[in-house]
C-alpha cells in the first residue's frame, strides 16, 4: 500500500538522536538540505516527490522516471538534450552528492558514523529533503553517545575512517550498479566517480563552516590512496593566484560529463581544466563572493 507523504516539515528529528546535531547544522549552513529521521515504527515517507533509495537501486521505473528529472532541466535550461548516458551521470551524482553527507557530516562533527543501507533512505529532491532510519552508528570510547542504542564503540580515529569508508560504500554500492548501465560506466570509473561524490560534498560544506582546511585534512586522511573500492587519494593540492594568495584545488577522479553541454566551461576541478584556467575560474570566484 502506498504511504502518503506527510507535509513538507512533519519529520523532525528525534531528539535522542545521535545524529540530529550534524543534521541541524547541516541544515543552518545548506538551507537547500534537509534531513529528516524517521520515528522507529514509521515507514519511509513515499509519494508527493518522494524516491526510494532501494528503488533507485533496483533500475527500474523509478529510477527512469528519476532521470527523466534531469533529461527535462538539460533542456529546458541548456536548449539541448543531453546524451542518455550524462543525463543519468547527471541523475547519479545529485543524488550521490546530497547522500554522502548523510554519513561524513555526522563524522566530521561529532565523531558518529552511521549505517544506512539503501532501504533506509528516500529523497525528494525537488524540496531537497532527505528522509533516513537511524539504526547503528560507530562511535569512539569516550563519545557521550557510545552508551546509547545501537551505538557501536571503534578503538581509534583510523577505525572511524574505516567505518566511513564502509558505510559510504554499502550505500553507493547497489546505486552504481543500478545506475551504471545506463551511465555506460563500471567498475573503476563509477567508483571514481563515488571518490568524488564523497569527497567534493564534505569539502564544500567544511566552506560553508568556515572549517574547509579541517575538512581537507580529514580528507587526505580517509582517502589516503589504496583504500579501495575508492579511486586515489582526496587529491588536493594548492595553486597560487595572481597576488600570491593560496588557492586549493583538486583532481577529480571522474568527469561529471558537463562539457558535453558546454565545451568552454568546464568544472574547475575537472581533468580537462587546465591550472592556469583554474586559477582564473578561482579567483574570478573569490571577486564575486567578497
Amino acid at each position: 500500500m502506498s504511504i502518503t507523504a506527510p507535509a513538507p516539515g512533519a519529520l523532525r528529528p528525534l531528539p535522542a538522536s545521535p545524529l540530529a546535531a550534524a543534521y541541524t547544522r547541516l541544515a543552518e549552513v545548506f538551507p537547500s538540505l534537509r534531513v529528516e529521521e524517521v520515528r522507529p515504527g514509521e515507514a519511509l515517507p513515499e509519494g508527493a516527490g518522494w524516491t526510494r533509495a532501494d528503488r533507485l537501486a533496483a533500475g527500474g521505473a523509478e529510477l527512469d522516471a528519476f532521470i527523466a528529472w534531469d533529461a527535462e532541466q538539460v533542456l529546458r535550461d541548456y536548449g539541448q538534450a543531453g546524451r542518455p548516458d550524462v543525463i543519468a551521470t547527471f541523475g547519479l551524482h545529485r543524488y550521490a552528492w546530497p547522500a554522502c553527507l548523510l554519513i561524513t557530516l555526522p563524522w566530521f562533527l561529532l565523531g558518529r558514523v552511521p549505517r544506512f543501507p539503501v532501504d533506509q533512505v528516500a529523497y525528494d529532491r525537488a524540496e531537497g529533503r532527505m528522509a533516513v532510519r537511524t539504526g547503528t552508528f560507530a562511535c569512539l570510547p569516550d563519545d557521550p553517545a557510545a552508551g546509547m542504542p545501537g551505538a557501536r564503540v571503534v578503538p581509534d580515529e583510523e577505525a572511524l575512517r574505516d567505518e566511513v569508508r564502509a558505510a559510504v560504500a554499502e550505500h553507493l554500492e547497489p546505486l552504481l550498479a543500478g545506475f551504471g548501465p545506463r551511465m555506460r560506466r563500471r567498475g573503476r570509473a563509477l567508483w571514481g566517480m563515488a571518490t568524488d561524490e564523497l569527497v567534493e560534498s564534505l569539502w564544500y560544506l567544511g566552506h560553508l563552516l568556515g572549517e574547509e582546511q579541517r575538512v581537507m585534512t580529514e580528507l587526505e586522511r580517509l582517502l589516503p590512496g589504496a583504500t579501495r573500492p575508492y579511486v586515489g587519494t582526496a587529491a588536493f593540492r594548492e595553486l597560487t593566484g595572481p597576488q600570491g594568495e593560496a588557492l586549493p584545488t583538486r583532481d577529480r577522479a571522474s568527469c561529471c560529463m558537463f562539457y558535453t553541454l558546454r565545451p568552454e566551461d568546464t568544472c574547475v576541478t575537472c581533468p580537462r581544466t587546465c591550472d592556469t584556467d583554474r586559477v582564473s575560474k578561482l579567483t574570478a570566484t573569490a571577486a564575486t563572493t567578497a
